[in-house]
């Protein structure tokens, strides 16, 4: 399967502060690609520079096979773009939105376009200034599906929305999957874990891992440990083993390489005394909450060493 999308070293700075730090991303064809990640981590400056929006500091990124710096408009009618700030004219119709936009896209299926505006139940004749938030953000996403992108871009879209028009939103965005890769930056992890096929974790300007779902998915368990008697935690706490709790006899952590025969070997070597073993998979929220906490634990004790 090949990349639709690649960065490799990207790094930006606004003035003294790293915004990205040697960011490598690989997005294939055919994928719905969810980049998440705390405020400041780094997504929207991301997706900026794969859209040509910004440029990096140094490093490069690969957008259709092409250099993101030379992006122009033979490449962005193949790319749809939809942002929670998004700008739009204001004074126009739905109905002259999408036929403003028509002969910028050879692609355009007119066909499409109707359906969206009715799946989405979009008042045509109503300007956009008029709209609810949720309604602009479903004219933003009919207008960019409605000449079948080779490539979606979405950043933050699922910010403001009630959960009716969410689950109008992402039922747009699944049925377009099949056709259109997609990168899609969301805090909004509960309904990007319905229908992501591959995951990145972007936190203090870095990517700390890229991969699928289903493996992000299976190397994660939350671990409880039942002793026999109240011990201290041991001296060498695996490394893989995160957010680790104490309380009486009861012992909780995070396996982040979770194997059941090597996890096991290693509570049997480190509890001896164990009289209950649990593993319990954990939902993306609960993974990226893990990961959000070690990172900034992570970031403070080298704080406090500096």
């Amino acid at each position: 399967m090949s990349a639709i999308l690649r960065a490799e070293g990207l790094c930006k700075r606004f003035g003294r502060t790293d915004v990205l730090r040697d960011l490598a991303l690989s997005v294939d064809e055919g994928s719905v690609y969810g980049l998440v990640g705390p405020n400041g981590a780094g997504k929207t400056t991301t997706i900026k520079i794969l859209m040509n929006i910004i440029e990096a500091s140094s490093g490069r990124a690969m957008v259709l096979d092409e250099d993101s710096r030379r992006l122009g408009p033979r490449h962005f009618q193949q790319i749809g773009y939809v942002s929670e700030n998004q700008e739009m004219p204001d004074w126009m119709t739905v109905e002259y939105l999408m036929a403003y936009l028509k002969p910028f896209y050879p692609t355009w299926d007119d066909g499409r376009a109707r359906e969206l505006l009715k799946q989405f139940e979009l008042p045509t004749h109503r300007k956009l200034k008029h709209l609810s938030h949720g309604m602009r953000m479903k004219a933003a996403l009919a207008s960019s599906l409605a000449y079948h992108p080779q490539l979606l871009v979405l950043d933050e879209p699922f910010t403001g929305l009630d959960p009716l028009v969410r689950d109008e939103f992402i039922e747009g965005l699944i049925e377009s999957a099949q056709e259109t890769t997609m990168l899609i930056s969301s805090h909004d992890l509960a309904e990007i874990e319905h229908f992501a096929t591959h995951i990145g974790f972007l936190d203090h300007a870095r990517l700390h891992f890229s991969e699928s779902l289903s493996v992000l998915s299976d190397r994660f368990r939350e671990i409880e440990v039942t002793r026999d008697a109240p011990a201290p935690l041991p001296v060498d706490w695996p490394r893989q083993w995160l957010q680790p709790e104490s309380s009486g006899t009861l012992v909780r952590f995070v396996d982040s390489q979770f194997d059941r025969d090597r996890t096991a070997a290693e509570v049997r070597r480190l509890f001896g005394d164990a009289s209950r073993v649990a593993a319990t998979p954990m939902s993306l929220r609960a993974i990226f909450v893990t990961l959000a906490r070690d990172s900034r634990k992570a970031a403070t004790d080298v704080h406090v060493r500096a």
